[in-house]
């Protein structure tokens, strides 16, 4: 009998443990069920700040995604909204949004709108920080950027940093002001960037020298960076 009671026992705690076993199994499955199929926590994972692709020397990034919806007779008719910044990682730079019903589709029509619209050309301090400080306005959008020295890495948060990135950018400092909105920090960030002028587009509208605009009485310092500048 006692034999029999220890085997009874035993069957009851393995018949316990088995179901929460099988229950917890379960859900992790159901979890990556829901995922794929593009329920809300696919909502949650399509919403990742960036994603970088290399293609051909292009960069691109893709800075935001939303879902949206349009309401039509009988019900809603969702689609997605992507904004991609594409950059050569060598000065230019430039940025897209595209709306299709799949997401690859509208990254798709965001990368080529970046490519075929605005691309812009951005001069460069030893091909690795601004020429000087700015800022940019878009909207409730403003942004601040100034040069850094070597080592600073970039200092930007979110869609700033894949512009930079994209740009080729190694060094700056960035400081945003106002909305949060990734259209519109994107905007401001392109307004001050289009500001950036070299001191040799400078020399050469006034008709001076490079040294002239860099330093006093011909010093040996401004004479060098001008050097390196014409270079």
């Amino acid at each position: 009998m006692m034999a029999d009671e220890n085997n009874t026992n035993e069957n009851v705690v393995v018949d316990a443990a088995a179901p929460e076993a099988v229950e917890a199994e379960g859900g992790r499955r159901g979890r990556g069920r829901g995922r794929g199929e593009g329920g809300g926590r696919g909502r949650r994972d399509d919403r990742r700040p960036r994603e970088e692709k290399e293609d051909d020397g292009t960069i691109e990034k893709l800075v935001h995604i939303n879902r949206v919806s349009k309401t039509v007779k009988g019900g809603k008719r969702f689609g997605f909204a992507a904004l991609v910044v594409v950059g050569d990682g060598q000065g230019r730079v430039g940025f897209g949004h595209g709306k299709a019903r799949e997401v690859p589709e509208a990254i798709n029509k965001a990368t080529a709108a970046a490519k075929k619209k605005s691309m812009i050309r951005v001069p460069l301090k030893d091909g690795r920080t601004l020429h000087h400080d700015g800022n940019g306005r878009f909207g409730a959008g403003n942004v601040y950027v100034r040069s850094a020295p070597a080592g600073t890495g970039i200092i930007a948060g979110g869609p700033m940093r894949a512009v930079f990135e994209s740009l080729g950018v190694a060094d700056v400092v960035t400081k945003s002001i106002g909305t949060s909105n990734p259209y519109n920090m994107v905007r401001a960030t392109f307004a001050a960037l289009v500001d950036q002028t070299s001191p040799k587009s400078v020399a050469q509208r006034r008709g001076k020298k490079i040294a002239d605009l860099l330093g006093r009485g011909g010093s040996k310092t401004a004479e060098a960076d001008a050097e390196a500048i014409a270079e």
